[in-house]
């Protein structure tokens, strides 16, 4: 078993998710002793309470929480940092599925990065009942984890070299075709626009691509934005603009921890993801505004910001991607502060040129408490996409509607007979909740994996 998991096996206390009308009922079979317990700690019953009942020998009888009518992953995430080390239940009427969510919730709430910081971890575990399957935990686990991982990872540590290495441990792993494509290599086999973004970094530009799976079956493309860190090129961003920029590689690290949860459950797919990494660095071979950019789709970009650089990378990743004719085509990138605005940190936004998916997504991350927001590609601003002296540009002369122009600006990359999503994520826990410390997140990887579990595992 793993850090997280024990069979149910021997003593371990019981933790009872309890809702507003659930309590009483459970309150009145309880001793006078238990009671009195409450009584005295004059408690009343809300979502997120936790009264630790002692037992006659000064240990713990059990842990009742309140959670809504309807528990969900979340309930118990913020256990784990109130009780203390211990073996530990969930007791109720459950299902199975309801039991895996809250074992879920109760891992991820143990979640630590201790690269750089010696941080104490309790010896948690939860017992979990045969009729709960662990491993599909563990692998959502093990996704989460790695996701945060990579953009938790300080940037002198995670540049573009690294990102192929943390892309070839997955791909080993699972038995996957890796590849990398470094430096002017991608000139001479027609990156133009990875290399223009990339050239001016210590660590050479590069396009990372792995490949699995039965090539019969539908293949599925996923792209990630991996900007290891962003400067904002020769047009510089300020300190509080780029005090976060280690995370503007979080589309890579989400499309890697949804391959590898993919090639775990062996999802009938021919999975084929694509990585385009850069430092948007300076120096004196740093791409310019005014600079007009070709790309692999044959297309020319005019560069009207250099901190506009995630969209132009993309560009010949997604022109690749789009070749293959694949069944689907995923892009997840942290590319534009306009989608924050509208949305908020915790909310990706999610664009499709075909509703019926973006809806299908949207859906599925409700269910699964990993929501996004189906936003609209709008035709009316095609317009400022254009540009005067080149076919299109990476900065519209358009101050309102950002995080839509650039959905627009990838939709040039992807022919209209390919099914496509794109999806501009935060990447980042802005704030502490239960189970997602501030830091690094896998957001909306749980809801995709849904979504492509219900379209291809029939």
């Amino acid at each position: 078993m793993t850090k997280y998991f024990t069979l149910r096996a021997g003593k371990s206390t019981p933790i009872i998710p309890l809702s507003a009308t659930q309590f009483p009922g459970w309150l009145k079979k309880q001793s006078a002793f238990v009671r009195q317990w409450f009584a005295t700690n004059h408690y009343t019953h809300r979502v997120d309470s936790l009264v630790v009942v002692p037992d006659s020998k000064g240990g713990i009888a059990c842990v009742m929480v309140g959670v809504e009518a309807a528990p969900h992953l979340w309930s118990i995430a913020h256990l784990p940092a109130l009780l203390p080390a211990g073996t530990y239940h969930i007791e109720g009427d459950f299902t199975p599925e309801q039991h895996a969510e809250l074992a879920l919730g109760f891992a991820l709430g143990q979640y630590q990065f201790t690269a750089y910081k010696t941080l104490e971890r309790k010896a948690i575990t939860l017992a979990l009942p045969k009729t709960v399957k662990r491993e599909p935990i563990e692998r959502r686990i093990a996704a989460i984890t790695l996701v945060r991982d990579l953009i938790n990872t300080a940037p002198q540590e995670m540049g573009p070299e690294a990102l192929a290495a943390a892309a070839q441990a997955v791909a080993k792993a699972h038995g996957a075709k890796f590849e990398q494509i470094v430096g002017d290599a991608l000139l001479k086999k027609n990156y133009p626009a990875i290399h223009a973004v990339g050239r001016a970094a210590p660590q050479a530009p590069r396009l990372i691509r792995l490949q699995w799976g039965n090539p019969k079956h539908k293949r599925v493309a996923l792209v990630g934005k991996g900007v290891t860190f962003d400067t904002g090129g020769l047009d510089l961003k300020p300190l509080a603009g780029m005090r976060l920029m280690k995370k503007d590689m979080g589309g890579a690290a989400l499309v890697l921890g949804l391959a590898q949860l993919i090639m775990q459950e062996k999802l009938p797919v021919y999975l084929d993801v694509l990585i385009p990494a850069v430092e948007n660095s300076i120096d004196g071979h740093s791409f310019r505004p005014s600079d007009i950019v070709p790309t692999r789709k044959g297309l020319t970009i005019e560069i009207g910001s250099t901190d506009a650089e995630g969209r132009v990378i993309l560009a010949d990743a997604l022109a690749e991607a789009d070749a293959a004719k694949p069944d689907l085509i995923i892009d997840v990138a942290t590319l534009t502060g306009a989608a924050r605005t509208a949305l908020g940190a915790e909310l990706p936004a999610l664009y499709a040129n075909r509703d019926a998916v973006a809806q299908a997504i949207q859906q599925a991350g409700m269910r699964v408490r990993d929501p996004l927001w189906h936003m609209p590609l709008w035709q009316g601003y095609a317009k400022y996409v254009n540009s005067p002296v080149a076919d299109i540009t990476n900065s519209p002369n358009y101050s309102m509607a950002g995080s839509v122009t650039a959905a627009l600006f990838l939709e040039r990359f992807v022919s209209p007979e390919t099914p496509w999503v794109h999806i501009d994520s935060y990447a980042w826990n802005a704030e502490a909740q239960p189970g997602r410390p501030v830091g690094g997140e896998a957001l909306c990887l749980r809801a995709l994996y849904t979504y492509l579990q219900e379209r291809y595992a029939r």
